[in-house]
């Protein structure tokens, strides 16, 4: 099978039969990249995790009685925590899987 990487100078800059050509390559989306959707996700869960922490502390000392949303509010940020773990370790296991190719 011949080397895709040899044949993109050979293909057309339109792509040819609806493949698109390497000069059809899509060019960077302006917006928000991965790393800035990543530190908002970080900031997000470490705000849910003080609230909770600030709930319990509010629930210990008196100031609330309100048991329901304090639960709700360390139940959130548990699951917000625990989905954080999750996508770092698929970051993880996808880091070491490239490591591992052969170039």
């Amino acid at each position: 099978m011949p080397d895709p990487i040899q044949l993109a100078g050979v293909l057309p800059p339109g792509g040819v039969a609806g493949v698109p050509g390497p000069a059809a390559a899509p060019a960077t989306a302006p917006g928000r990249d991965f790393k800035s959707i990543l530190v908002e996700s970080l900031e997000e869960v470490n705000r849910l995790q003080h609230e909770a922490d600030t709930g319990v502390k509010r629930l210990l000392t008196g100031e609330t009685d309100n048991v329901a949303e304090v639960f709700a509010a360390v139940n959130k940020a548990g699951i917000a925590f625990d989905l954080l773990m999750e996508v770092r370790n698929k970051l993880t296991d996808a880091y070491e899987e490239i490591k591992q190719m052969r170039v």
